[in-house]
C-alpha cells in the first residue's frame, strides 16, 4: 500500500516506532537507507525511514515483515519535502569544497564533469592559514585555464588565506619538498608542539606530524649537563626538545639543507636557546668533531646507517654515551624474522643482554623478557634489527677507537607506521668503553 504522492517526494518505509531501529539497522546493512533525509514521524504515530530507491523491492519488504521484525507494519510511502538530515545540513569540508568549486566553474559558463569532481583533493594539511593540498589533486588540464581565480575559491572553501600543492620529495639527499605555492606571497608557517615553536617554509622544508610521540619522549629524557650531537637536525625537530625540555647543556646540530639551516637558526632564536647550540652546515660524514658527545641522535629514515661511523667518532672516549638510532624496519606476519647478518667482532655484551625498560625519568633498568616487556618489543623483526645494529655499532666503535666497547639495547621504541608492513622505530643503544685489562 502507498500513501501520498508528489514530484519532490522521497520513498520511505513506514513502521511502528518500536521497530524503527531494527528497520534502520537492516536498511543500513543493505545500503538502502537514505542518510540525506531525516526519519519522519507521521500523524498516525508511525515512523517513515527514507530509502535510496524509487521503490523498495518486494523481497526486502517480505524480509522486514517476516524475519527482521515479525508482526510489524511494513508499507511504503512518499514523503513530500522531507527535512534534510544533520549530515546533509552541515556538509563536510570536502563536500563544501566540491559545491563551491562546482558553482564557481559553472558560473563561468563551463561544464562540470565527473572527471573534475574526482580530481578534487580529499585530504590536505593545515599549516595555520596555509592549506597544503595533496599531489594527486588538480591534475586535469582544464584547471589551467581557470587560474588564478580558482585558487581563491579553493582557499575560501577551506577557510584558508594561502594555498600550496605538494609534489614528490626531491631525490637530492636534502629531502627538499617539491611544493608549489598557489596563493599567497610566501610559504612560511609556524607550528607549536609541546610549547616549542617551529617555523619553516613549506615550499623548501618538510614537517613531519607523525614524529610527535618521539619528540615528546626526547623532551622527557634526563639530559641535564649533557653534550649532544644531532646528526640530522633539519629545522630542529629533536634539537629543540633536547634543549628546551630535556635540559641538554649544548647541542651540535648537523644539517646540509641550506633552507632547513635558515629555519633552524630562526627556531633556535625564537625559543631562546641559540646560545647553547652550534650549527654544522654540510655533510655530517665530514664532521670535524670527536670525543665530545654524551648522546647522539640519528633521526634519519629510512636508515641512518651512513651516519653510524660519525656517531661512534663523536662519542666521548672516556665514558661513552647513548645513541638514538632511527630506522624503517619491514615486518611481514607469518614470516620468520631475519637479522641483518654481521660479525660479533670487537663486541662485548653486559651479562645477560636483555631489553631495558625505562623508568619514569627515562633511565634504563633491566626488564623481564618473558614478563614486563615494553610493547615496542612485540614485533620480532624490530628486536632482530636492533640486535644486528648493536653488533655493527660495537664493531665500528672498536675500529674508530682502537679498543673494545660494551653495548646494550636500552629500548626499542615505535614512532609510527611508515607504510604497510614498514615501521619507523628508534633504538636506544648504550655504548661504554671497556676498562683496561690488568
Amino acid at each position: 500500500m502507498e500513501r501520498g504522492g508528489g514530484k519532490s517526494a522521497v520513498v520511505a518505509v513506514v513502521t511502528e516506532p518500536r521497530f524503527a531501529q531494527t528497520y534502520r539497522d537492516y536498511l543500513e546493512k543493505q545500503k538502502l537507507l537514505d542518510r540525506r533525509h531525516r526519519v519522519a514521524k507521521l500523524r498516525d504515530g508511525t515512523v517513515a525511514l527514507p530509502v535510496l530507491a524509487e521503490t523498495l523491492p518486494e523481497e526486502h519488504l517480505r524480509e522486514l515483515r517476516n524475519r527482521v521484525a515479525p508482526g510489524s507494519t511494513c508499507v511504503l510511502t512518499r514523503l513530500l519535502d522531507p527535512l534534510p538530515s544533520r549530515r546533509a545540513r552541515v556538509p563536510s569540508p570536502a563536500q563544501r569544497l566540491c559545491l563551491e568549486v562546482r558553482r564557481w566553474v559553472e558560473d563561468r559558463g563551463l561544464t562540470w564533469s565527473a572527471e573534475l569532481e574526482a580530481d578534487l583533493p580529499r585530504s590536505w594539511q593545515r599549516h595555520g592559514d596555509l592549506m597544503l593540498l595533496s599531489e594527486d589533486s588538480f591534475q586535469a588540464e582544464q584547471w589551467g585555464s581557470l587560474e588564478p581565480g580558482l585558487w581563491e575559491t579553493v582557499a575560501s572553501a577551506l577557510e584558508a588565506r594561502r594555498l600550496a600543492k605538494r609534489g614528490r620529495v626531491s631525490p637530492n639527499g636534502t629531502r627538499t619538498p617539491a611544493v608549489t605555492l598557489l596563493l599567497g606571497e610566501h610559504g612560511w608557517v609556524e607550528h607549536v608542539d609541546n610549547g616549542i615553536r617551529y617555523t619553516f617554509d613549506v615550499t623548501r622544508c618538510m614537517f613531519s606530524f607523525g614524529n610527535i610521540t618521539e619528540k615528546l619522549r626526547v623532551a622527557s629524557l634526563p639530559c641535564a649537563g649533557e653534550v649532544l650531537v644531532d646528526l640530522y637536525a633539519g629545522i630542529g625537530y629533536f634539537t629543540l626538545p633536547f634543549l628546551v625540555h630535556a635540559g641538554a647543556a649544548f647541542v651540535h646540530a648537523c644539517e646540509w639543507n641550506p633552507q632547513a639551516v635558515v629555519a633552524l637558526r630562526h627556531n633556535l632564536e625564537l625559543n631562546g636557546v641559540a646560545d647553547r647550540c652550534q650549527i654544522h652546515f654540510g655533510d655530517n660524514r665530514k664532521l670535524q668533531l670527536s670525543d665530545t658527545a654524551d648522546r647522539v641522535n640519528l633521526g634519519l629514515i629510512p636508515s641512518s646507517e651512513e651516519g653510524w661511523p660519525v656517531a661512534c667518532q663523536v662519542l666521548r672516549k672516556d665514558v661513552g654515551g647513548i645513541l638514538h638510532i632511527h630506522q624503517n624496519v619491514e615486518s611481514f606476519p607469518g614470516k620468520k624474522p631475519q637479522a641483518l647478518g654481521s660479525s660479533d667482532s670487537g663486541k662485548e655484551h653486559w651479562p645477560h643482554p636483555q631489553n631495558i625498560i625505562p623508568d619514569k625519568r627515562g633511565n634504563g633498568t633491566p626488564g623481564n623478557i618473558t614478563g614486563d616487556v615494553l610493547p615496542a618489543a612485540s614485533k620480532p623483526e624490530w628486536q632482530s634489527w636492533a640486535e644486528s645494529a648493536e653488533t655493527q655499532i660495537a664493531s665500528l666503535l672498536h675500529q674508530v677507537h682502537g679498543k673494545r666497547w660494551r653495548t646494550r639495547i636500552l629500548h626499542v621504541h615505535p614512532v609510527k607506521s611508515y607504510a604497510p608492513h614498514v615501521d619507523h622505530i628508534v633504538l636506544d643503544l648504550e655504548c661504554r668503553p671497556c676498562p683496561p685489562i690488568g
